[in-house]
């Protein structure tokens, strides 16, 4: 059975092999290691293998963790994330993925700003359009950004997205093309203090094709820590 160590290196081997193919450097891409529902043993043994960006989807797993590890890890907010859980995870957290709507990034500067800190963040959209995906939409994207550009304590530094999962991962292809094409026209709208430098979407399934397309973030977990057991 292979070792979190060893999985993590296929990994690392995957992208730099994706990135050959489109003619990227392999540093032009940051791995984020998705550790929801894993031990902090598990997260543990990856950073002694070199990775240092977990990715969290629930609030109260990321702070139980925050409090268990202090190792010089990164932690990366990646799930839904509700207005009044905000204030827990504050400085806590070095990017958030998933920001859909402007009351919470309301939140988040407001939190981050009782620190005197700035957050940085990724808008989500939905470009899928699926109702059981959360983010805002391709169309009401740049007006989200235009609104949130203006908040004091965050900044938006680019877009993320989850396509529908299909068994054959060239099938995402157009998705991530359409986050990387929304991306270039935000950029081209010079918002002051917004970059589209960042665009986190693909994961275990489908993260060399999102490389292809552009991705500078991809949220891997299965294939770095084995199937998941659905605790929550």
């Amino acid at each position: 059975m292979m070792t979190i160590a060893q999985h993590l290196e296929t990994v690392r081997q995957r992208i730099c092999s994706a990135c050959e193919r489109c003619g990227r450097s392999p540093e032009t891409v940051e791995l984020v290691a998705v550790s929801k529902t894993r031990p902090a043993s598990d997260i543990l043994a990856a950073f002694r293998a070199g990775q240092v960006i977990f990715g969290e989807n629930y609030v109260q797993e990321l702070t139980a963790k925050v409090a268990q590890l202090h190792e010089p890890l990164h932690w990366h907010f990646i799930g839904h994330l509700q207005s009044n859980k905000v204030r827990q995870i504050a400085g806590q957290v070095s990017l958030i993925h998933s920001v859909d709507r402007l009351s919470l990034a309301q939140e988040i500067s407001r939190q981050w700003g009782r620190l005197g800190i700035v957050c940085n963040l990724l808008v989500q959209v939905n470009v899928s359009g699926e109702a059981s995906k959360s983010g805002t939409t391709a169309v009401e994207a740049l007006e989200l950004i235009r609104a949130i550009a203006v908040l004091p304590h965050v900044q938006v530094q680019g877009l993320m997205t989850m396509p529908p999962f299909f068994d054959d991962p060239e099938e995402t292809r157009p998705f991530f093309c359409e986050l990387r094409q929304l991306a270039d026209r935000i950029s081209g709208e010079n918002i002051a203090g917004v970059s589209m430098e960042r665009l986190s979407m693909g994961m275990s399934g489908d993260f060399e094709v999102a490389i292809e397309e552009g991705a500078t973030l991809v949220r891997v977990g299965t294939a770095i820590f084995g199937e998941r057991s659905y605790a929550h």
